[in-house]
């Protein structure tokens, strides 16, 4: 598998990915983190392509099969300031990651995307519905710890917070 940063032409199977997850997520026990909100909107998309924070994963054909946003740097994410029930480990530059997603046909794309984000920063972030215990399984499998809960403006569902840090 390989990842690269999205393009345009990438967008109607980015999108299609995205319908495959809020699915997969239903029938797994997590109607509510994107469902309801049809989450991720198109004009978010084309905004994360623009800013060139949308990766997409390949496998060894070339095809898009996951896709995930990723950026970094210092206090980056400003729903992550505020976090209850605990605390993140310090307040250096870090990654995050958001819609993450795979179309199921490959084994293994979150933990290699997840993978590959960590290796660009060392320190990265992440949040996920309660509901979402496949992805809470995947992020504590890999290392991250559980670190408190965040809320985000596009519903009123509390996040679960994770960290993974080298330091």
């Amino acid at each position: 598998m390989e990842i690269r940063k999205s393009t345009e032409q990438d967008f109607e199977r980015i999108m299609e990915i995205y319908a495959i997850a809020r699915d997969f997520m239903a029938r797994t026990g997590n109607p509510n983190q994107w469902g309801p909100t049809h989450w991720p909107p198109e004009a978010l998309i084309h905004e994360d392509i623009r800013a060139g924070h949308s990766y997409v994963c390949t496998d060894g054909t070339g095809r898009v099969v996951g896709t995930f946003f990723y950026t970094s740097g210092p206090d980056i994410e400003p729903t992550y300031r505020r976090i209850t029930d605990g605390a993140w480990r310090d307040d250096s530059p870090y990654g995050v990651v958001h819609r993450i997603a795979s179309d199921g046909s490959v084994k293994g794309v979150g933990t290699f995307c997840l993978n590959w984000a960590f290796a660009q920063c060392g320190h990265l972030r992440i949040d996920t519905h309660g509901d979402n215990r496949v992805m809470q399984r995947l992020v504590t499998g890999l290392g991250f710890e559980h670190r408190g809960t965040i809320y985000v403006e596009e519903d009123p569902y509390p996040r679960l917070a994770y960290e993974k840090s080298r330091s």
